[in-house]
């Protein structure tokens, strides 16, 4: 298993016993262009940089994690959510849907999706290619569980 769960119980629940979540933010990679990083030359800049998000779309709190991550082909992680943990995904690799509720969006390399608290998730691998993305999570420090949905 390549999930590492640390200072948190998990819990297995029922759909029916979820109420409506809070839709993930989709970023596609060409939802923004390569720009000079802030502490370059304008006219001639040593690095650009994309801006994925900003502070703004993040929630109050601490870094909890940040993983690389590998998910063979057709495969997928089972549903679950965190109760106070807000989840980046970034694809680095290969084609996955991800599923948040009642949505599901096709990530294509580049792509992010910022998964918000209690929002039931699940990853997909419908490539012919190892899918691998990094994803960092943000706690509110509020003693929250992941809690997998059966």
């Amino acid at each position: 298993m390549f999930c590492h769960l640390k200072c948190q119980q998990i819990l297995l629940v029922t759909n029916d016993l979820l109420s409506e979540r809070q839709r993930m933010n989709y970023i596609p990679s060409n939802a923004s262009g390569f720009i000079p990083a802030s502490h370059e030359d304008p006219k001639n800049p040593g690095v650009l940089k994309r801006v994925i998000a900003t502070q703004r779309e993040f929630q109050a709190g601490q870094v909890q994690m940040l993983n690389w991550a590998r998910l063979p082909v057709g495969s997928s992680f089972r549903p679950h959510y965190h109760e106070d943990m807000q989840e980046v995904f970034m694809l680095l690799s290969g084609i996955v849907i991800m599923k948040c509720g009642e949505q599901a969006v096709t990530m294509q390399v580049g792509d992010t999706v910022i998964v918000n608290p209690e929002e039931v998730h699940q990853i997909q691998n419908v490539g012919d290619i190892v899918a691998e993305y990094i994803v960092f999570g943000i706690s509110a420090q509020k003693g929250g569980r992941t809690v997998v949905v059966t």
